[in-house]
């Protein structure tokens, strides 16, 4: 990424594909231990073809590609909408895009339109965030 203006872009980042092992471990660091999310026949019964990706996982990867770039102490807003269902084998992308500049509680700010797709091109999680930045910013931290 060149700059902090809108339009620019953060390079994009593939995380998976999925495992079971992934799904596991978030689940037990989450507390959420559902067995749609590591039991297929449970998941079968509830109508899907195999356990489900844990939604909170990909937008805990979200998260962290964001601020591998902005820095953890600069989230201000993280808001995340689940679209499409995660299984396990998928890989998925994350891209975001600078929306906004602009100023807030004395500091500047940018807004992030965000994204996780799979590889088939559908949005698993799309979402908004916000990160304060230096006035002067016009290069990410890496």
């Amino acid at each position: 990424m060149t700059g902090l203006a809108p339009g620019a872009r953060l390079p994009e980042r593939v995380f998976g594909p999925v495992t079971m092992t992934d799904i596991v471990r978030y689940q037990g660091a989450s507390g959420d231990m559902n067995p749609i999310h590591h039991d297929d026949e449970f998941a079968r019964a509830a109508g899907f073809p195999a356990a489900i990706s844990v939604g909170m996982l990909g937008a805990g990867w979200l998260a962290a590609y964001c601020t591998e770039h902005l820095g953890e102490e600069t989230v201000r807003r993280f808001r995340t909408r689940f679209a499409a269902v995660v299984y396990r084998g998928d890989r998925l992308t994350a891209s975001a895009e600078v929306v906004r500049r602009f100023d807030c509680d004395g500091e500047t700010r940018v807004e992030l339109a965000v994204q996780l797709r799979k590889d088939d091109g559908r949005v698993a999680i799309s979402g908004l965030a916000e990160f304060a930045v230096s006035e002067d910013s016009s290069a990410d931290r890496n």
